[in-house]
């Protein structure tokens, strides 16, 4: 089936400063940002970025403070608006919607979710779920009924009538997340939503977000620090750096070949065995590998009791059954000592 482009960014600006119009069209797109910055005054937040996120998938954004990323996010929906370049969306250009438009499609297509909540303390929890559908409009006996079912998809089934203070950080990143999905959005931004929660409630987190995106199978853009994290959410990660896209790929592209020194760093203390599947580390088939074959697509960390019971190698298959290669204890060992 052919992927459905769902956000198209092309060749995206942020320039920060009094004259951005001005500096942008007499930019020279070979000067680092800082030569920029000490030329001008102005600081080229992003420069240049064009990517294509499909429907459905969940799409990462990563990078170090100041790479640019939440800048580059925040012009999807025009919170920033860019400098230059265009944002498409279902084949509108949001880049030239007007504010009604604009306000129309914040509205009912899409919803973010951030770090640090944003819940409104003085609201109970099924309001501020509700919140969203009372500002389309929709009546209180419909909103409350449509906020009870997404409450119970998060796990906060009764808790609708405390408020925040009452509920620990991870409760109120739900919150925040039911809030976001009572309108029912076809696109779910997310700023660094679990960098403030102890690292045993963001896993949990991170576990119930690719729950509820496997069955809902929103379009989903995830802006993280944390590349382990982006790893384990994204379907497609952009690593930023000086306003920039150093790479774009799948988690198992990006950990088998780093694109440069900087994306290196951030795969060097990856365990490639959790990230690497079976036709990436696959050989050539022999006719000695025997037994059910394997998918290509399979995860070395899933295969790894299968392979180490074999003596023998074990075939891989493709897509449509095919045998295309095959795999043993010696190519999981390496998998699993290599580093990037």
């Amino acid at each position: 089936m052919t992927a459905v482009t769902k956000i198209s960014c092309q060749n995206i600006w942020k320039i920060f400063g009094p004259h951005a119009e001005q500096v942008l069209a007499g930019i020279d797109p070979a000067k680092t940002r800082a030569q920029v910055q000490e030329e001008t005054g102005h600081v080229v937040a992003v420069k240049d970025v064009s990517f294509d996120i499909r429907k459905g998938e969940c799409f990462v954004v990563m990078g170090l403070s100041g790479s640019g990323k939440s800048t580059l996010v925040r012009c999807i929906s025009r919170l920033i608006e860019p400098t230059g370049g265009k944002v498409v969306i279902d084949g509108q250009d949001v880049t030239a919607m007007n504010k009604k438009e604009l306000r129309e499609m914040r509205r009912h297509k899409m919803a973010m979710v951030f770090q640090h909540f944003g819940l409104f303390p003085h609201r109970k929890v099924i309001d501020n779920i509700s919140y969203g559908l009372e500002v389309q409009g929709v009546k209180k006996s419909d909103r409350t009924a449509k906020a009870m079912e997404v409450l119970e998809l998060v796990g906060l089934k009764g808790w609708e009538n405390r408020y925040p203070r009452e509920l620990s950080g991870g409760m109120q990143q739900r919150v925040g997340l039911a809030r976001a999905m009572a309108v029912d959005p076809e696109i779910l931004i997310f700023d660094e939503p679990f960098s403030a929660l102890d690292p045993l409630i963001r896993r949990e987190m991170q576990d119930e977000l690719l729950s509820l995106q496997s069955k809902l199978q929103k379009t989903m853009v995830f802006i993280t620090h944390d590349f382990l994290e982006a790893i384990k959410m994204g379907d497609h990660i952009a690593i930023m750096k000086d306003g920039e896209i150093s790479q774009i790929g799948t988690p198992e592209e990006i950990v088998a070949n780093p694109a440069d020194g900087y994306v290196r760093e951030f795969t060097e203390d990856v365990p490639r065995y959790k990230v690497l599947s079976a036709g990436k580390v696959m050989r050539k088939a022999s006719k000695s590998a025997e037994g059910e074959p394997v998918q290509m697509s399979a995860k070395i960390e899933k295969l790894i009791d299968r392979v180490a019971a074999n003596d023998v190698p074990v075939p891989v298959a493709d897509a449509s059954g095919k045998i295309v290669g095959e795999i043993d204890r010696s190519i999981i060992m390496l998998a699993m000592q290599s580093r990037s």
